[in-house]
């Protein structure tokens, strides 16, 4: 089980290096600038850790079991960019003064790159913390 310092530092470092490489591709891919991208990336990250711990504390009441099929955990993730791209799109098309289906693309272009880059953090953040509670546990 995880150490509430070590949930923070992952989630801290996450959503560093994510806003660190989304900030200037996504204001190169749309025109907008690297400053109203800023602000809209680190609003929209706030909302998701918001919505993480309310959603995962509402599915864990719908599905009590630890151990959740794969179905489970795809309704599980599916439920979170649902929800997070309802909340979200509004506050996109209009921080950035565009329609609201130019808003749903770039929206969910967010929303690929996180999962993807989820898992490529997620691995080896796991592999990381692995190997230093491994070299604490031989001293």
């Amino acid at each position: 089980m995880r150490s509430w310092r070590e949930r923070l530092t992952h989630m801290v470092l996450f959503e560093a290096l994510g806003l660190v490489i989304v900030i200037p591709a996504s204001s190169a891919l749309t025109g907008h600038g690297s400053g109203e991208i800023g602000v809209l990336a680190v609003g929209l990250a706030t909302v998701a850790m918001l919505w993480n711990l309310v959603w995962n504390r509402l599915f864990d009441v719908w599905v009590p079991s630890r151990r959740r099929s794969l179905w489970q955990r795809i309704a599980q993730a599916g439920g979170f960019e649902l929800g997070l791209l309802l909340m979200t799109l509004p506050a996109v098309a209009w921080w950035l003064q565009i329609g609201l289906v130019e808003a749903f693309w770039l929206d969910l272009g967010f929303m690929l790159f996180f999962l993807f880059y989820a898992l490529i953090f997620n691995t080896a953040f796991d592999r990381i913390m692995h190997r230093l509670l491994t070299q604490e546990e031989c001293r």
